[in-house]
């Protein structure tokens, strides 16, 4: 019983240490060591380009969104700015309406999904009323630089290239410590798909501003994510998912811990899925470097909450019956989650903050998969008003 107890408690704390530490550096090493490419762009490739906003109740920021991506720099007769409602009961659809009126000479529709299922199926519904060779996906509240559709589009530079993903910027990161704090995450984050699509494919998107080929397009179950799932999809057709660091979108990160941890509860209501995958992504000799990436970037982080649980239980167990190694690494790891509720009380420092932001990602992924297991995952997508 002992010997196990050991053996679960080194493989969860290299687990950790794996998902945060050394993951990021072997891609690091990897990197300098084979020094894969930038991809080539295509600037001559200008495809006809949808532009989908999928919005609910976004009166607040639609008619700057509009304004935006009606500002873009991209071929007017090749554009098209499609809003899907999903049955918005604000004044959105009519802030729409009323923006169309005005300027006809752009093309701009709005489609209106009639019964609530959330951003996955309103863009199912609307997607069926495109035609354009690639359609692009951006959230109400992202603001997208002048040149981000050519980026976007000069990436596709051949048939396996069938998904890019752009770069979020976060224009808030100093404004608070929780901003902060997500900014900074976000950031390694970033450098980590830089480095794996370069080698070959990477694992997630980002909502705030996606492209991926309409023939390419796959429906998925509304309580998923497309910038999440149809990278994860493709890379096992052996296609393409890219980054496209020129590609900016900007949008606010949540300012309050209230928002954030809801966000990425939201975030974590499929997370058991990569939790636990299917065996066929771990197939190395098949997918090659996908699987590699699958496993340190989606799978051992995504179980983060389940190696702590067992790391701390273990500790436990192991302090009780006496190892004073283990005593250690319990006392240890009350005082790091007793560090994590101390922002709670008015303390405001970096270090305890960046202490903070991680144990509360911690508690978002045990809910959500607590939400997954019991059926209460919803594919709703309540937005964070701080970030509007």
């Amino acid at each position: 019983m002992t010997i196990t107890l050991v053996i679960l408690f080194w493989i969860s704390g290299f687990a950790i240490f794996y998902a945060m530490i050394g993951y990021p550096l072997v891609l690091i090493f990897l990197d300098k060591l084979f020094k894969p490419k930038e991809h080539d762009h295509d600037y001559s490739y200008m495809p006809s380009v949808t532009i989908m906003v999928v919005a609910h109740n976004e009166e607040k920021v639609i008619q700057e969104k509009l304004k935006n991506v009606s500002a873009l720099d991209y071929p007017s007769d090749k554009l098209e700015i499609l809003v899907a409602s999903d049955n918005s009961t604000d004044a959105t659809n009519e802030i729409v309406k009323t923006f169309i009126q005005a300027n006809p000479e752009k093309r701009i529709r709005l489609f209106e999904v009639k019964e609530r299922k959330g951003k996955t199926n309103a863009q199912n519904e609307a997607q069926k009323t495109v035609d354009s060779e690639v359609l692009v996906m951006t959230d109400a509240n992202a603001m997208l630089k002048e040149n981000a559709i050519k980026e976007l589009v000069s990436m596709f530079t051949d048939p396996s290239i069938v998904y890019v993903t752009g770069r979020l910027s976060y224009v808030n990161s100093l404004d608070n410590l929780t901003s902060y704090a997500e900014s900074s995450y976000w950031n390694i984050d970033l450098k980590m798909r830089d480095i794996e699509s370069r080698f070959q494919t990477i694992t997630a998107g980002n909502g705030a501003l996606y492209a991926v080929r309409n023939s390419e397009y796959i429906d998925f179950d509304p309580i998923r994510c497309h910038d999440s799932a149809m990278p994860q999809y493709y890379g096992l057709q052996k296609k393409k998912a890219l980054f496209c660091p020129t590609a900016i979108a900007y949008e606010k990160a949540g300012e309050n811990d209230g928002d954030e941890f809801k966000r990425k509860i939201r975030m974590a209501r499929g997370i058991l899925r990569s939790v636990f995958p299917n065996p066929v992504m771990l197939n190395i000799f098949r997918l090659k470097w996908f699987s590699f990436f699958y496993l340190g970037h989606r799978v051992v982080r995504s179980a983060l909450f389940l190696s702590h649980i067992v790391v701390f239980l273990t500790s436990l167990f192991l302090a009780l019956n006496g190892h004073p190694f283990f005593f250690t690494v319990l006392v240890m790891q009350i005082v790091f989650y007793f560090f994590a509720i101390l922002p709670k009380v008015g303390i405001k420092n970096k270090l305890i903050k960046f202490i903070s932001y991680y144990c509360m990602t911690i508690l978002a992924q045990a809910i959500g998969a607590y939400n997954m297991i019991t059926g209460k995952s919803k594919p709703f997508w309540e937005k964070a008003e701080s970030t509007r």
